[in-house]
């Protein structure tokens, strides 16, 4: 099979100018990739409606904040269909894995994104991307995962420049404190306290913290932002984040 890396989104443009790096990412369809996901989990689910085929956007049972990239492929159809059959990927073998993403992977990219929709479905998946990061140690390999027993797994042997962020919201979130994981909150509001080390935690507006290998062991947070469930507190404060960003 063919994948797809995608070039920068508007945030990681942010990111690009500010290490004046190439950036790209990997992309999988959000929700049904990560399945470790609770208060983040959405999807786009595809309906019949008047005899047409279009997509409907799904919030699971315990969905908090609405995933801003399940959204984006409620709106585009384009986006859909890549992140579909990039999220084919995950029916291959590790070898096959392996090669699709080598194969892939753009020569002039220097730092990767893993997932700026989806996450690690299997241990099998997680593993082949530590593989593509030791294989490109010239390249830098972030990302935020919910699938921590495969991190977990693999965490004594691990490449130097595969930076993970754990993302709270999972229904492993407990791990995050026993094992010492470097982590992330998506918060309504700037200004909110780490709970361990009682520190206000940084909002990474850049994506810089995460990505930076330096910065591995410092934990911060996310505004909001995205379209959120209709009357939600969380849609009123991601209209805000929307109407002072465009000041």
């Amino acid at each position: 099979m063919e994948a797809k890396f995608s070039p920068a989104n508007r945030k990681l443009r942010k990111l690009e100018e500010k290490t004046n790096k190439k950036v790209y990412s990997f992309d999988l369809l959000s929700g049904v990739s990560c399945p470790f996901a609770s208060a983040c989990h959405s999807w786009a689910k595809v309906v019949t409606v008047n005899g047409k085929k279009t997509r409907r956007i799904v919030d699971g049972p315990h969905c908090k904040f609405r995933c801003y990239s399940a959204s984006e492929e409620v709106t585009f159809p384009f986006v859909y269909l890549y992140r579909k059959n990039n999220s084919k990927i995950l029916k291959l073998s590790f070898k096959g894995m392996v090669k699709t993403l080598s194969e892939a992977l753009p020569k002039n990219a220097e730092i990767v994104r893993i997932h700026a929709s989806g996450d690690f479905a299997s241990q099998c998946y997680f593993d082949a991307w530590v593989t593509i990061a030791r294989r490109n140690p010239d390249k830098v390999f972030y990302t935020y995962t919910k699938a921590l027993p495969y991190w977990i797994k693999r965490k004594g042997d691990l490449p130097r420049n595969l930076v993970l962020t754990a993302s709270y919201g999972g229904t492993h979130d407990h791990l995050i404190r026993i094992h010492r994981l470097r982590s992330v909150r998506v918060v309504l509001q700037e200004g909110v306290r780490d709970s361990i080390a009682h520190r206000r935690l940084p909002v990474d507006k850049t994506d810089f913290i995460a990505y930076n290998p330096s910065s591995r062991k410092r934990n911060f947070s996310l505004l909001i932002h995205g379209v959120q469930p209709k009357g939600s507190v969380e849609a009123k404060f991601a209209y805000k984040q929307k109407v002072w960003k465009n000041v």
